[in-house]
């Protein structure tokens, strides 16, 4: 995916930098996921209940260190295309969440399509800036322990 680097003018503010990349870049995974019919986000949701394999809400946000409130608002749309599944929890207080065969089988497309997004974004990006990236991103994400 050799595609010809045309940087945009940056934004005196990192903060708006920051952002911009940031969903620049969502939008090419999204653009690529396409197909298997889920966002980046949601593969993201998906794939964190796939490893967990159950968990309660407050489990699962904190494993993708979300809130709960964003955490119940991106489950909607996968609870009504049957990607995800709540039950009562061990007591009245708690759900527990479980990825059903459907959301299994998105996840295992979405997942084939993800791994095309991250070799083009690594041709694109070259190993050593990418590697750069990642540790520098690293950095920023430790300003919120």
């Amino acid at each position: 995916m050799k595609q010809q680097i045309n940087p945009k003018r940056p934004s005196p503010c990192h903060c708006i930098n920051i952002r911009r990349a940031s969903r620049a870049v969502t939008q090419f995974y999204d653009d690529i996921l396409k197909p298997s019919g889920i966002t980046t986000s949601q593969l993201s949701l998906l794939k964190h209940l796939e490893i967990a394999e159950t968990a309660t809400i407050s489990e699962l946000a904190k494993r993708m260190r979300i809130d709960r409130t964003t955490l119940n608002r991106n489950m909607k749309p996968l609870i009504e295309a049957e990607f995800l599944e709540i039950k009562q929890g061990k007591d009245s207080r708690t759900r527990q969440i479980l990825l059903t065969d459907k959301g299994k089988d998105a996840v295992a497309r979405g997942w084939k399509l993800w791994g095309v997004a991250q070799a083009s974004l690594k041709e694109y990006m070259g190993e050593e800036d990418l590697a750069k990236l990642v540790e520098l991103l690293s950095k920023l994400e430790a300003l919120a322990p």
